[in-house]
């Protein structure tokens, strides 16, 4: 079964039927006073007597169809078990008589998960939450195809956190991974599995992103100096292809120039002289050497 168009009129015209019919209701019991007045009963005071038993029966039909739906709001109608369709425009409306409705709000909702503790892609204990934002689009589904629509979002989103955060390494050593920290990357892939698992329930997933990622505290100590000591190197590693690229610079330059000739000896001790400069973490003491190398 699938979402449709439950059948309704407008509300005021109900209303104004109400009233034709309270007037009916009005002449007809005035007509059996009258009656039952000059002649002592008759049929006057039958056809008044029905007539008003109809018109209350009637009143109080209608009155089980109205209904007032909000913006951003759906009413699913169903009559003893059977869905005959939801109305989604806002109004005042008169649906089936003795009909039940449900409500169901169309708004953006957002919620955040608890912060999960699980193992990461290489084995390492992470702590990490999400905000999920979402809407319904099928009132039908979210009313009956499970049992809370909010409690199935909330456990599926929960799920789907777990499984990225087991899929994917907290930090990747390589460009080959994609890892927890790569936000946009992560975030259409929650997203993505999120809308697959929600379907079901006439949920639109609008946007999933993680808002918490934490080793664990157990490690997360050792991790930092891991991390500490991966930055240093690659800044090392920066460095010392910048130092190499200046060293050859400055060689070639000096021997287009023809400033001094330099053998092989003298070049590697040149060469060793600005990587020591270059690649030194701390300022360097220069030395002047007023000798010769060969002496």
């Amino acid at each position: 079964m699938e979402l449709r168009s439950a059948f309704r009129v407008n509300g005021f015209v109900v209303l104004l039927g109400w009233l034709a019919l309270t007037l009916l209701f009005g002449a007809a019991a005035a007509l059996a006073f009258v009656s039952f007045s000059q002649h002592d009963g008759g049929p006057a005071v039958l056809v008044g007597a029905i007539a008003a038993t109809a018109v209350v029966v009637a009143l109080a039909l209608a009155a089980t169809g109205l209904i007032i739906v909000n913006p951003n709001e759906a009413k699913v109608v169903t009559f003893f078990g059977r869905y005959i369709g939801s109305v989604s425009a806002p109004g005042f409306f008169s649906v089936v008589p003795l009909s039940d409705r449900k409500s169901i709000s169309l708004r953006v909702r957002n919620f955040e998960t608890q912060k999960l503790k699980v193992n990461d892609a290489d084995g390492n204990p992470v702590e990490i939450a999400a905000v999920v934002v979402y809407k319904v689009v099928d009132s039908f589904k979210a009313a009956f195809a499970v049992d809370d629509y909010e409690e199935y979002v909330e456990t599926q989103s929960e799920a789907a956190v777990r499984h990225l955060a087991t899929t994917h390494p907290y930090d990747a050593h390589d460009d080959e991974r994609t890892s927890l920290r790569d936000g946009a990357e992560v975030a259409e892939e929650l997203t993505v599995e999120l809308r697959e698992r929600t379907l079901t329930a006439g949920i639109e997933v609008i946007e999933a992103r993680i808002t918490h990622l934490a080793y664990a505290p157990e490690i997360a100590q050792a991790m930092l100096v891991r991390q500490q000591a991966a930055q240093v190197v690659a800044a090392r590693t920066h460095i010392v292809e910048g130092a190499v690229s200046m060293v050859g610079l400055a060689l070639d330059q000096l021997t287009a120039a023809g400033t001094v000739e330099l053998d092989e000896e003298r070049k590697a001790t040149m060469v060793s002289n600005l990587l020591v400069v270059l690649c030194s973490d701390r300022a360097v003491q220069p030395v002047v050497n007023t000798g010769s190398l060969y002496s």
